[in-house]
């Protein structure tokens, strides 16, 4: 078997790839595969160079080096691709940096002296993680990290969304968004907690916001619902529906 034709067969099988599924990432029939690996057959050059794109090998490798044989070599390249700067770096901000972020949020030199992180589901885009204290989203724990993209416009951010809200008076604040037609000029900031009111800020106040896409925690986090808690919403409850009814009657 000529090194390009096993090469391909190596590769597939690294993939971990049936010939049907290779062939159509090759935009080539199966059977035409099959005849490159049983040797029936050369590969066609515009063929390789797409399997040189998918596996970022040069030609000169895939038709002279046996990849079996440096497979030490080969999976080097391929660790040292996953490092690269192709990931989303997301920088984080700890609560013990919260105070310092409201002064840097917006200098480059600050932002990059932030540890950041990376996840493999998250390529491209603008993201930022930021540690979250308190009861306020439960059951989201006190703790956790809330990986945010950047919500470039307040107009393009729909009711009851998780964000991040970065303000001149509230600081760093976990919330969910209700925007109201009528008043176009403040935003009203909910927590999934009801023991905590909703309170409203100034839209010109906010200074950056970012819209939760992945929540972080510790598998060892107990949520702090308790009994005695949820009976005080209720008794909470009875008595707002009791004086609702009073002021009706």
């Amino acid at each position: 078997m000529s090194v390009a034709n096993k090469n391909l067969k190596y590769l597939r099988k690294l993939r971990g790839w049936t010939q049907d599924e290779f062939a159509v990432k090759l935009n080539i029939k199966r059977s035409l595969l099959g005849a490159y690996e049983e040797e029936r057959a050369e590969p066609r050059l515009d063929v390789l160079e797409v399997v040189c794109d998918i596996f970022k090998l040069t030609l000169d490798e895939i038709l002279r080096k046996d990849l079996n044989e440096h497979t030490g070599n080969y999976m080097a390249k391929r660790r040292a691709l996953k490092l690269s700067d192709t990931a989303t770096k997301i920088p984080f901000v700890p609560v013990k940096a919260a105070a310092g972020y409201l002064n840097g949020y917006a200098d480059h030199e600050f932002i990059d002296e932030l540890n950041t992180f990376t996840l493999p589901m998250v390529s491209g885009g603008n993201y930022r993680a930021f540690e979250i204290i308190g009861d306020s989203m439960l059951p989201t724990p006190s703790g956790s990290i809330i990986v945010g993209e950047k919500v470039e416009g307040l107009e393009s951010v729909k009711n009851n969304t998780a964000c991040i809200v970065v303000s001149k008076n509230d600081g760093i604040v976990y919330k969910r968004i209700q925007k109201n037609g009528k008043t176009k000029n403040k935003l009203m900031l909910l927590s999934d907690n009801p023991t905590f009111q909703p309170y409203s800020i100034f839209s010109e106040d906010v200074l950056e916001m970012w819209e939760a896409q992945f929540i972080i925690s510790k598998t060892n986090t107990t949520q702090s619902w308790n009994v005695g808690q949820l009976v005080n919403i209720v008794a909470d409850l009875q008595q707002e529906v009791a004086g609702m009814k009073k002021k009706m009657n």
